[in-house]
């Protein structure tokens, strides 16, 4: 999975439950909200003041890592 700015938080979430540490680290608690499912990354981060490329970043780094790890 290619996450990008137009990707869905729930989305993310679906594919790999592990990405809540991304989110939660970066100050974005309220992954587990309803609406928060819907968001896209940048509307999120929008949200909480985040900077949306540099969390993006992060989360393709972690899902990189995790499937070089199952290799």
């Amino acid at each position: 999975m290619e996450i990008t700015l137009e990707t869905l938080i729930g989305d993310i979430v679906d594919y790999d439950e592990d990405t809540a540490e991304v989110f939660l680290s970066a100050g974005m608690h309220c992954i587990d909200c309803p609406v928060s499912r819907m968001e896209t990354v940048e509307e999120a981060c929008m949200v909480h003041g985040v900077d949306p490329d540099e969390l993006i970043e992060q989360l393709n780094e972690f899902l990189k890592a995790k499937t070089e790890e199952q290799e």
